[in-house]
């Protein structure tokens, strides 16, 4: 039996689509894994790291009311470095889509993601995600999703690529993962809207990257 808990949602990121996609997700992983899965507040965060779950999904951006003259965040360094220790004692970490936005570029959680969300254009546009030849760790990609389209810093000598990101404004890394310490790191940029995270392609990627982060044990 596989522990799987996740943070989901924000102030752009509703929770329930997110909370959908995930769910379906995890019902492809369960036709060959037993899981066991809870969604948790960040309060519940340090004390369900104890626990030492097989991997642990984020997605949900650091502010938390980002709209106010005065902006709050919810990630402390000690939480960070929670994080960080958890991970490097065999835990999996998946930081998806919102996951990898507005945390402290120079903290203990950004370091070991080795990748941080730089802007998106206001606009939504169709992103085409493609796997990297010759890093297919999650199979041959190729879909395209009307999306956010993520555009991102990531220390590519530290890390390994494996999707990139096409569109009219550009390209992008959109997906990387690595060990760190005794545990396993995945980073995700799709998706944002709702027929993204339900698209059926998005979503084998999604349990395959969630298949990967939890084997770090």
């Amino acid at each position: 039996m596989k522990r799987i808990v996740a943070l989901l949602g924000d102030y752009y990121h509703p929770r329930e689509r997110s909370k959908a996609s995930l769910n379906k997700a995890l019902t492809l992983l369960s036709e060959t894994e037993n899981i066991d899965y809870a969604e948790i507040h960040t309060s519940q965060l340090e004390e369900e790291l104890e626990n030492k779950p097989d991997a642990v999904i984020l997605f949900k951006e650091d502010r938390l009311n980002p709209t106010a003259e005065k902006v709050d965040t919810w990630m402390t360094e000690e939480i960070g470095k929670a994080i960080v220790k958890y991970v490097e004692q065999g835990g999996g970490f998946l930081a998806w889509h919102s996951g990898l936005a507005s945390y402290d570029i120079h903290s203990s959680y950004t370091n070991m993601l080795k990748g941080h969300f730089e802007y998106h254009p206001d606009e939504h546009a169709k992103v085409q995600y493609r796997s990297v030849e010759g890093n297919e760790a999650f199979g041959p990609v190729s879909f395209e999703l009307l999306d956010e389209h993520y555009f991102v810093n990531v220390q590519e000598e530290e890390t390994n690529v494996f999707l990139t990101s096409e569109s009219v404004d550009g390209h992008s890394i959109a997906g990387w993962f690595h060990d760190y310490g005794k545990g396993r790191v995945c980073c995700v940029t799709p998706a944002h809207n709702e027929e993204g995270l339900l698209d059926d392609d998005f979503l084998k990627l999604l349990a395959k990257t969630i298949e990967w982060v939890s084997k770090g044990r």
